[in-house]
């Protein structure tokens, strides 16, 4: 059956990866709408409410969204301060350049393209960003943790993006991440090939004991050819 699709991770994987302080952005979000003397207090309790659902995603695999960090840390969001988190993200959201070309690359070669990403924003967000960079169009089926009870490394999460889709074969799939546990074990657990793409920060997330990736990329001009090789 060769390769039927290849799925992929979004944050550090088809965008490069940025380190951040999530008080820090928060802070530069929330000053542009809050009164100064709430700021500080609104911008703790909402990186409070953030780390504790990415805690709940890392540990117990169980989904989340910005509409819930924002109901816990008690902030009722303005269009506007959601257009200013937008903005705000924006810098940090930029596709890889390699992006287009890898797509149409793998389009012609009747391959199809997911994304299965843990985040606690929206499909809105996320096809907001993929539209700017013109390669919306060019995914067949996306999954967001944000739009399924569970995140990655669960199976189920893999499975859904199989389904988006339109894969019926683990085996004949291929997902490409950062993230040794998250993308690379919960891939293979589900039966899929595994690329694994290292940026300067991935030793962080690495734990012992983990199968290897099928593949060890270092940007997304080198996973063509893994994919022609196991398509062939």
């Amino acid at each position: 059956m060769g390769v039927q699709a290849v799925i992929f991770d979004w944050g550090g994987t088809l965008t490069p990866w940025h380190d951040l302080e999530l008080a820090d952005m928060w802070h530069a979000i929330c000053s542009a709408h809050l009164p100064p003397d709430a700021v500080g207090t609104t911008v703790a309790a909402l990186c409070e409410a953030e780390d504790e659902l990415w805690r709940r995603g890392t540990e117990e695999h169980r989904s989340a969204t910005l509409a819930e960090a924002f109901a816990m840390a008690g902030v009722e969001p303005t269009e506007e301060l959601l257009d200013t988190h937008f903005e705000t993200w924006t810098p940090h959201t930029h596709t890889d350049p390699a992006v287009p070309g890898l797509f149409h690359a793998l389009r012609e070669r009747g391959i199809k393209i997911g994304v299965l990403s843990n985040t606690i924003w929206t499909r809105d967000w996320h096809e907001r960003v993929f539209a700017r960079d013109d390669v919306l169009d060019l995914l067949d089926g996306a999954v967001y943790s944000s739009e399924i009870p569970w995140t990655k490394p669960h199976a189920e999460a893999f499975r859904a993006a199989m389904d988006a889709v339109g894969a019926t074969d683990p085996a004949s799939c291929v997902f490409v991440g950062d993230r040794p546990y998250d993308d690379i074990h919960g891939a293979k657990s589900a039966g899929l090939r595994a690329v694994q793409i290292r940026h300067q920060t991935t030793h962080a997330f690495e734990r012992p004991g983990l199968e290897p990736p099928d593949a060890l990329i270092h940007g997304l001009d080198e996973l063509l050819s893994h994919v022609e090789r196991w398509h062939a």
